[in-house]
């Protein structure tokens, strides 16, 4: 699809190293796209059947930056932020990317954030 193609080429211009791999994993089992930055993983990619899904992690470093910005974007991204459980410090969003759209836009600045240092 082309958002996810757009993915690799903002975060191979942010440095990042792609690597695929097989997840057994029994939350999210299957081939997945992990975008890779001095040891860190900024997001992973799952591919869907005509979209995909990126696994956002917004971690303790991340957090503030992410709460301030929150009131500006999408509906669905602040709905998906509150109601995901914090978990360790971190919340794990799944957002479906079916078009390059607002959506879209808001997880290339979730990915933004976690790539920059505070």
């Amino acid at each position: 699809m082309d958002q996810q193609s757009c993915i690799s080429n903002f975060l191979r211009q942010a440095g990042c190293k792609e690597s695929m791999r097989y997840s057994a994993c029994s939350w999210e089992p299957g081939w997945n796209l992990k975008f890779i930055r001095a040891g860190k993983t900024l997001c992973t990619v799952y591919p869907r059947n005509g979209y995909f899904t990126v696994l956002a992690v917004i971690g303790k470093k991340e957090k503030e930056r992410v709460e301030r910005l929150l009131p500006n974007m999408t509906p669905r991204i602040q709905t998906l932020y509150t109601q995901t459980r914090e978990g360790n410090g971190q919340r794990w969003l799944m957002v479906d990317i079916e078009s390059r759209d607002a959506v879209y836009e808001d997880v290339m600045r979730l990915i933004h954030i976690r790539n920059t240092k505070k």
